[in-house]
Parts: structure tokens; sequence; C-alpha cells
């Protein structure tokens, strides 16, 4: 997607203008931290707050209820732990570990628990060495204690929940609805009340979401919640969300159904690009109640495990990647709307954990990079969380080559689940002709400093921008984007490669400069990842004038993989078509050829107005995680119209159809990959060294 951006003249004052719009702005409702109990918007009404009074009395019952002695159930359950990155889509996360797990789970009066691991199996896309708390491998019972810890305590410890007593003198309590839920084995709807909760001082540990009461008698029923920042021990961490559902048992006891928990951690100090998740999603059932359980039975530790031998041996009724495979790693609706009903409960700032300023590094080459335009470039950058849903990011740093500064603002704001909005600004920002990248940052620098070979086609932008992202509903979203640029050539400041004089780089190629004005509307659907089936497709139309020559361009994109997640064997497929028509200037025009394309043929050799690749791919684990066996292959064409190239480019179009076949091995969980390929028809023997791609954007 091409963001368009302003002249040159205009790009200082607007780029300024980003970053003090970044810093002003902030969510509506934002307050000091102070009671927000008010007799006249529905807080703390009688009504409401007698109602949380039979829930605090329903929830001790079972401590006092000869009905109900004890209880054993059976809970499966699985823990994913995954990478996240910044944008919206459900496609932008990682697969590093999933673990299944089956557990034993009793209860007896007054209130004692205890949790077998009876079963526990887990499999790793990508090296890890993660150990969770032991309540992240369980189930919470009776709805936490009246003191809600998560992690052991490292996580958070001293919130007060919302039913236990002198509850009101923490919370404020507000009617917010009355509905009906299904719940599993239930025949008819539960009618419930949603009870919503915020702390009376959102500077301190608290409790911020809804309570789900039953009509009839007031038991808990769901919670769905998150917490104030003052809630977190462990400074990492960004959010926790919780979801837990009770089920109704023998039509009077309300206990543990199903639990949904999310967190997210960060390097407090460093901004990155992605941050990690831990995923726990339990269901129970199996119940038997009132059964007798020896007397010295809760002695002991409250969580124990059977010999992991006798764990992995553990006969699961569903495979390891079932969840995956239906649902992928797709964000869980409950808890998808929470951060946006809680700002709106408590007006704050902030919801996140980690700290307003930080250092902010996108990829490794944001901060270090080397190529035939900028030679050595050093940077930085700062991210500061301008608003309860907004944030702001800069970056800059010097190109020693070229002699000059380089500027980046982006300021991002999450109006509501599923949109985001972006306006950006930048100065001497590198960009690439090439439509499909070659390499990661990282390694095109070290190809470059070595080899001398840099897989950019770079030339220079100022300006700024605005774009908006929206989910349609389900995989698909709306992509839109306007806004001006000042395109100017680049020039070649680094004639061979920092370690190697011999080893010379190929020419940069010129572009037509002036000033574009254009804009980008697009439809895509990018499915959860993790699954180890799944189509993506991709539709961008790009229109836009470089004085005031006019063209449009439109690119598609589909995609289909069939295994992936704990799968020996995947194949892939992917065909991609573009055609730019009208007066194209010539870095619109598309480059195909060698790594990224066509394997085995003279790197982006061919150009043309018109292209279309067909690829495919599979692979297959020979020692796993170590050693993966790889072969592809790709046919591609351009074709040129009446269009005139600048004559420093040395390419052309394709000349009919080009094939390139490749095989190789992935090494270290598919991270490092090293292939040999051959161009037919022209083509040569290459020897590929690339990085998986999921890791493109750390690099």
């Amino acid at each position: 997607m091409t963001v368009a951006r302003l002249p040159v003249r205009l790009a200082g004052p607007l780029l300024a203008g980003t970053l003090l719009a970044g810093l002003l702005i902030a969510a509506p409702g934002e307050t000091n931290a102070q009671s927000y109990a008010r007799p006249d918007d529905g807080w703390n009404e009688p009504r409401v707050l007698e109602l949380i009074e039979r829930a605090r009395h329903r929830r001790s019952l079972p401590q006092v209820d000869s009905g109900l002695v004890s209880y054993q159930a059976r809970a499966n359950g699985y823990v994913y732990f995954f990478l996240d990155r910044e944008g919206e889509s459900d496609a932008d996360r990682t697969l590093v570990k999933v673990d299944q797990l089956a557990l034993e789970v009793y209860w007896a009066a007054p209130n004692l628990t205890k949790q077998r691991i009876i079963g526990q199996r887990e499999a790793k896309s990508l090296p890890s060495r993660i150990h969770y708390h032991l309540d992240h491998l369980t189930v919470i019972q009776n709805e936490f204690d009246d003191i809600i810890r998560m992690g052991d305590g490292d996580e958070v410890r001293a919130v007060v929940h919302p039913a236990a007593a002198n509850a009101e003198s923490f919370y404020d309590f507000r009617l917010a609805d009355s509905l009906s839920i299904r719940l599993p084995g239930v025949a008819d709807p539960i009618r419930v009340y949603e009870v919503e909760v915020r702390p009376r001082r959102p500077d301190e540990p608290g409790f911020i979401g809804s309570l789900f009461l039953d009509r009839a008698s007031a038991d808990i029923v769901r919670m769905t919640f998150t917490f104030t920042p003052a809630s977190y021990v462990d400074p990492r961490l960004d959010y926790i969300r919780v979801s837990l559902d009770n089920g109704l048992w023998e039509g009077r006891y309300w206990l543990p159904n199903e639990q949904r928990v999310e967190l997210r951690r960060q390097i407090p100090q460093l901004d990155v690009s992605v941050g990690t998740i831990i995923r726990g999603v339990f269901r129970v059932g199996d119940y038997r109640l009132n059964e007798p359980l020896p007397p010295d039975f809760f002695l002991g530790p409250r969580v124990v495990a059977l010999p992991s031998e006798l764990r992995e041996r553990h006969p699961f009724e569903a495979g390891l990647f079932t969840e995956l495979d239906a649902d992928g790693l797709a964000t869980i609706p409950e808890l998808a709307t929470l951060p946006w009903r809680a700002r709106e409960l408590i007006g704050t700032r902030r919801l996140s954990g980690l700290p307003r300023f930080r250092f902010y590094v996108p990829g490794a080459s944001s901060v270090l990079r080397y190529n035939r335009a900028e030679g050595i470039y050093v940077g930085g950058g700062a991210s500061y969380l301008s608003g309860a849903a907004s944030k702001l990011d800069l970056t800059g740093g010097y190109a020693v080559g070229a002699r000059h500064g380089v500027l980046a603002a982006v300021w991002r704001w999450d109006p509501m689940p599923g949109t985001r909005l972006r306006v950006r600004g930048e100065r001497n920002a590198l960009h690439d002709i090439g439509t499909f990248p070659g390499a990661a940052g990282l390694l095109n620098t070290l190809h470059g400093a070595v080899a001398g070979e840099d897989f950019l086609d770079p030339y220079h932008v100022d300006g700024v921008g605005i774009g908006l992202e929206h989910r349609l509903g389900g995989a698909w979203s709306l992509v839109t984007a306007a806004g001006v640029e000042r395109h100017r050539s680049a020039t070649l400041t680094e004639d061979a490669a920092l370690l190697d004089s011999d080893a010379r780089f190929r020419p940069i190629r010129g572009v037509d400069e002036g000033t574009l004005v254009g804009a980008t509307l697009g439809v895509r659907r990018t499915p959860a990842a993790g699954r180890r089936g799944a189509w993506s497709a991709a539709l961008d139309v790009e229109a836009g004038s470089l004085d005031d020559r006019f063209y449009v361009r439109p690119v598609l994109e589909l995609s289909g993989s069939h295994g992936g997640a704990g799968g020996a064997a995947t194949v892939e497929l992917r065909a991609r078509a573009g055609l730019a028509l009208g007066d194209v200037p010539a870095q619109r025009f598309f480059l195909i050829g060698g790594r990224g394309t066509l394997p085995g043929h003279a790197y982006r050799a061919f150009t043309g107005d018109r292209f279309a690749i067909l690829e495919a791919g599979a692979a297959h684990d020979l020692v796993a995680p170590w050693i993966r066996a790889r072969a592809g292959a790709a046919i591609g064409w351009t074709g040129l119209d009446r269009a005139t190239l600048p004559a420093d480019w040395g390419a052309g179009a394709t000349g009919g159809a080009r094939l390139g076949i490749s095989a190789g091995v992935g090494l270290f969980y598919d991270v490092l990959r090293l292939d040999l390929a051959r161009g037919l028809r022209g083509g040569r023997w290459n020897l590929i060294l690339s990085i998986s791609p999921d890791l493109w954007d750390m690099l």
C-alpha cells in the first residue's frame, strides 16, 4: 500500500504538527485520579448496591450450604505463547509454543481446592525457554479469592474482588443491561443483569469490567474484566484480560465452565515491533457432586502434577492443534472490546502497565544499517502513549554516506475495535522501487557490508499522509490512504562493500522526480495466524499524479497454504499480478527477478507496467525442529506497453515467461534458510540465504 505525502516545503511544518497533535490529543473523558461516584449517572444506585450485596452473599454460600459438600471435575485446555505485532489484523501474530493440558479439579467445603495436572504435551514453532506460572496452567475456582492474585502474585496480587466484603469502598457499580445468554448444557437462556464495575481511584490496583449476575439468584454467571495499570506487579506487563464463565449444575450450583485469560508483555524500557502474549483457554465438565474424598486429600500443595512421562502419555480426546485449525490465533471476541469498554468506564489516559515514554525500536535496521545509498546509518527513536487509544512514534538518525538526517513521525489512533487511523510525516525517508522486498533489513545490511549486494532500489521521499484500516467482519478489512510525496533519486554514496573493496555494488536506478499526489484503496482477507490451512487475498488500487502525469495501478495477490503450525509438511501457493495504466512514473513500474520473485535469475532484472507471477513451495521436516527440506518453483512474466524507462535502469521485459526452481534446507525451526536456485531461459545457479518472513519486521 502506498501512502502519499506532502511536498518537501510543507513536510517540515506538518511533521512538527504531527508531533504536536500526538502530544495534545488524548482519549475523551480523560480525568485525574479521583472518585467517580455521581448520583445522576446511574452509579451506586440503591438497586445495584442491593444486587451486589446479594451476589456477595450467594458467593459465600458454598462455604455453609450443606447441599454442596464437594465436587470433582475434569478440565481440558490450551495455553498459547505467541508474538504479537502492533497491527489490528489477526494475521500479525506468530505462534511460538502451544501446550495442551488435562486436569482433575477438586473442591470441598468450606473452601478447600486442589488440582492435579494429569496430561500435558507441547509443540514449538520457534525456540522458547518460557516457564509458566502454575495458575496459567490451571482453572480459576470460585471466581478468584476476595483478593485477586495472578501469576502466583508476580503479576497481580492486591486487587480487591468486586464481590468481596466492603467492595463498595473500592468500587463504583452501575446496572448496565438486562439480557439473556445461552450456556452449554442448559436448554433455556439464562436471564442476567450486567453490572459495570470501576475503581474509585484508578491510580490504585483495581478491577475494571463487568459482572453478569443471574436475575433470580444474583449468582455470578460471568466475569469479563481487566485491571488498572497500578495493579501490575511485573513491570513488563502491558495488560491482562480475563473472561470467566460458570455453568449451572443440577439447576442450582454455578460452577466453573470456561475461562479465557490473555496477558501481553514487552520490555518496559524499549518499545519494539512485537510483544509476547500468553493465552489460556480452559473448559471444565464431567462434574461429580458430593462424592466423598479422603480427609487428608487437600493437604500439601494446591496444584500437583503427575510425572512428565505419564502426562505426555495421557489420552487426549482432541488434537494438539485442533483449536488452532479452527480459529487460529484470532482475537477472542469477548476480550477484543474489553479495552474500549474499560476506557469508557474510567476515562483514564492509558490502561497499559508499560511506561508512557519509551525508547522506540521498530526493527534492528532502524538503529543500524548499511546500503549503497545511505552508507552507514545510525538512528534511534522514542514512543509516547499520547492518549487512552493513541500513540506517537518518532524515529530519526543520520546517514553518513548521504550526509543528511532522516526523520519520521507516526501518530496512531484506535477509535474503536478493528479500526486504526495513522498520520505519518517523514523527511529523507528511504523507499524501495521494488513492489516485493528482497530480504530482511538486517540480512540486507550483512550482504551489503560483506558481499556488495544491496537488495534495495532506493529513492528518497519527503512528505506526510493519512491512512485508515477498518475490519469489515471476519477476516476481511478495508484499507485506505491518501496524501502527497516529494520524490527524488538517490545517489551511489558507496560503490563497494564495507569489508571488501573488490565487491562492487550495482548502480542505483533513477526515478521520475517531482510531487506525487495520490490515494490507495484496498480490500484484504487476512485469516488468523496459526491455522494449518488458510487462504488470503489482497487487492490494492492506487491512483495518483506526479506533476500532472496521471496513472492507476491495481495489484492483486492470492495465496493459500496447507500445513504450518505442528505440521511435518507444508504446501504453499501464491499468485500475484499487477497493471499500471496511464502516464506511469518509473518508480511505479514493477520489478521482478531473483530472490522474492523468480529465484535463479538476476535480481530485479525484469520490469514492466504489467506483471504476473505464480509460485509454489513445499517443505517437510527431516529432523524436527533442526532441519527442514524445502523446494519451490516460480514462473513470472512482465510486459511493457509504450512506456519509456530511465536509461540507467538496465532492465527490460521478460520476453515471455521465465521459470525459476529451488531446493534447500531450513535450519533451526526453519528460521534460517539456504536454497540453491536455478533460473531457466537465461538464468543461472544462485545460492540464496534468507530468514523466515515471520521475523522480517523485527530485523
